[in-house]
């Protein structure tokens, strides 16, 4: 129950913040559409006013987040003064608008609440969850000129020319969402790990009105069908995808996106005079910032779709003139937006030198035509099987050319703005996909964000055979019916598959996870060095640990570089654990520990070759990894030798065959593992002095499972390493 009342709080807390200044900007001819905007502006305003806090030198949300909600209640009494009672009357206009975005909450939510008893953040793969807590807690509980801890610790956090952790996220990293959860956990009192996951899940629910308005105000589809497109963008494999990757900037931009688009059109439309531009300017402004908050670096393609169609019709009708005045209308917004938010420009140029420098994301399969509209199978994009995706594909570009040459003159301009809408962007996602393919780089992870932050407008495009819902051809409109039907069936059958799995999440923020905050109390630990194997684990204890200077070993993120291990203590979260004599071992639970670096019996452990990744059974907590014929562990230790006893926890093989331990090129120990689980224990291992290499071999033929790939030898949950007393 507590993930559905924080997720509705949540909801109706963003639209508490827009409501005053949706009715304030909302241009006069729309105004009775004001509820369409509450959401981008409430975004909006919560960003702004966290940007404002931390230029302010305030101590964080915590210091001033209740005080921060008489703002949205000043809007909110001076819009209401200026609409007068004709504001309650829109609002009912949109009802059935609020019952699609409530149900849709319902249906995100549900299986997150069934993945954890408690408040927490799941994943299906991406660890951009943790990097938005890590964040959050920055602007939540930190002032801009503070240093202390990990956010002065300029060795690790530089990036460009950022030398501190909190200017990292005011210039070059994704501000909006950090800013959104630390102001709402400041003002429900919870922590940045409760909230993240819900948080998206909201994100993409405050997206529905703008799918929504790109379909009835863009387009003019009937009420109905466009409730029902924004439906299909609350379902969609592409939306879902998000929600259970966290990636909050990409919901963000979407209908930031879907805002300028529409403002540009529907300035394009109107009768373009100065007060008309004036009064779009307050939207145009709430859009720019949305974008420069979040995605900044989209800002270069934002107006791609709604340049195109503005700069068709001049080319065709010779109204440059026109073209001219329009292009002044929605710049100058953007130029007052860049110089009130100046870091984020100045940080545009050092963001696109990273991206070169990284081959960020990973793989993600390229949609056909029936995925554009939902047609995918799985959770990762999988095509669906041959002649259902070609059935759907010919069905879908069939009915648009049907749609597109029965058009009449009037709706003509219509079809030629749903092709804006839709074709420059598909040309972009090809390019990324082409050059992905060509080079072997991760851009189809570019492709599909391209996509994802433009689906709203591309969604509603796609679409356009809907006007044949209303044509006179009995035939035509059975057609139309049943491909509405099957697109809705489609895109159900993606969201249960999502259900299922955020279920079962590979990845979550567990309470052994959360124990790590607990070294942060302890005033002994004055530096940690970060040595957890899995990123998102690595991640999450940066989050948590801020108020502690931080080492990494392994490159982890932006802002979280390798550098000399140079802290008092190992925070160990592997599956090998040490336990040294004395005080040199703090235990934090069964999975995480911290280890004196200063003690005479330290040693540090590190897997090297020979180990497949680490796996994870999220309802059991269970860990494992398979070793492959030979798995090696490096062994890091003090000046003189170290006698050891090894355990290796729960061992089994798909056959019968030894293990042999080998430490030094010396064969210590020789075992035999069989099908069932064992655990092992190898007495008096002896580490040179200053380290060694020990590995565990088997030479029996490796096993290679049905549906896998890879050549299997041992299976072990865990490593426990004894130090003796010397």
């Amino acid at each position: 129950m507590a993930f559905f009342l924080v997720a509705f709080g949540l909801l109706l807390h963003v639209l508490f913040w827009g409501t005053g200044l949706a009715l304030l900007a909302t241009p006069r001819r729309w105004r009775n559409c004001w509820p369409v905007f509450c959401a981008p502006a409430g975004l909006a305003l919560q960003s702004a006013t966290v940007w404002a806090g931390a230029y302010a030198g305030l101590t964080g949300t915590n210091a001033y987040g209740h005080a921060s909600e008489a703002l949205p209640l000043l809007l909110l009494g001076l819009g209401l003064w200026r609409r007068g009672g004709g504001a309650g009357r829109a609002l009912a206009r949109f009802g059935g608008l609020g019952v699609v975005m409530a149900a849709t909450l319902t249906l995100l939510v549900f299986p997150l609440s069934r993945a954890s008893r408690e408040l927490t953040t799941n994943s299906l793969g991406s660890c951009d969850a943790a990097d938005y807590a890590a964040g959050a807690r920055v602007l939540q509980e930190f002032a801009r000129g503070d240093r202390t801890g990990f956010l002065g610790l300029t060795e690790v956090v530089k990036v460009a020319s950022v030398d501190n952790f909190y200017d990292f996220w005011l210039r070059l990293n994704h501000f909006t969402p950090s800013a959104l959860i630390a102001l709402n956990d400041a003002v429900l009192g919870l922590a940045p790990y409760q909230i993240t996951g819900l948080l998206t899940a909201v994100l993409l629910v405050l997206s529905l009105p703008m799918a929504f308005w790109m379909a009835r105000a863009v387009l003019g589809y009937r009420a109905s069908v466009s409730l029902w497109i924004a439906a299909i963008y609350g379902l969609s494999p592409l939306t879902w995808y998000a929600v259970a990757h966290v990636a909050m900037s990409q919901l963000i931009a979407a209908q930031a996106i879907a805002l300028v688009t529409w403002a540009g059109v529907a300035l394009w439309r109107a009768r373009l005079s100065w007060r008309r531009g004036w009064e779009m300017s307050g939207i145009l402004f709430i859009a720019y910032w949305l974008i420069l908050g979040s995605y900044n670096f989209i800002l270069l393609v934002c107006l791609v779709p709604v340049l195109a169609y503005a700069g068709g019709n001049a080319v065709l009708n010779g109204t440059w003139g026109r073209l001219a005045r329009w292009a002044v209308m929605m710049v100058a917004p953007l130029l007052a937006c860049g110089v009130v938010f100046l870091e984020r420009v100045l940080g545009l140029a050092e963001r696109f030198t990273l991206f070169r420098q990284f081959d960020f994301g990973w793989r993600i399969p390229a949609l056909s035509p029936e995925g554009w509209l939902g047609g995918v199978q799985g959770t990762e994009f999988e095509p669906l099987g041959l002649w259902a995706r070609m059935s759907l594909s010919l069905a879908l570009v069939g009915l648009l050319l049907v749609a597109l040459g029965r058009d009449s003159r009037r709706r003509g301009r219509v079809a030629y703005c749903a092709v804006s809408l839709t074709l420059p962007i598909l040309v972009g996602y090809a390019y990324l996909e082409a050059r992905g393919a060509l080079l072997g780089t991760n851009a189809s992870y570019d492709a599909y964000k391209l996509f994802a932050v433009f689906y709203p407008g591309l969604l509603a495009g796609f679409c356009y055979w809907t006007y044949l819902l209303r044509s006179r051809r009995v035939g035509l409109r059975v057609a139309a019916a049943v491909f509405m039907a099957l697109v809705t069936l489609a895109n159900f059958s993606s969201a249960e598959g999502f259900v299922m799995r955020m279920k079962a999440p590979p990845w979550t923020v567990d309470a052994k996870l959360i124990d790590i905050s607990r070294i942060e109390q302890m005033p002994d630990v004055a530096s940690v060095n970060v040595r957890i194997p899995d990123m998102w684990g690595r991640l999450w204890a940066n989050a948590l640990l801020l108020r502690k200077p931080q080492y990494f070993y392994w490159h982890t993120y932006e802002g979280r570089r390798d550098t000399f291990l140079r802290g008092q203590w190992d925070l160990n979260g592997g599956l090998i654990q040490t336990s040294l004599p004395g005080e040199g071992t703090v235990r934090i639970n069964d999975r995480l520990a911290l280890l004196n670096t200063g003690n005479p019996s330290f040693v540090r452990p590190r897997n090297g070759e020979g180990w497949y990744d680490l796996e994870y059974e999220p309802h059991t907590g269970n860990r494992w990894r398979w070793t492959s014929a030979s798995a090696k562990i490096y062994l890091e230790a003090n000046s003189h030798p170290l006698r050891t006893t090894w355990r290796l926890r729960r061992v089994h093989s798909l056959a019968q065959r030894d293990l042999q331990v080998w430490i030094a090129g010396k064969l210590v120990s020789t075992q035999p593992v069989g099908t069932g689980f064992t655990d092992l224990i190898v007495p008096d291992v002896m580490v040179p002095a200053g380290g060694a290499v020990l590995e565990l071999r088997t030479d029996a033929p490796l096993v290679v499972p049905p549906g896998d790939s890879r050549g299997l030898g041992v299976q072990i949950f865990g490593i426990e390493i004894a130090v003796a007393q010397q």
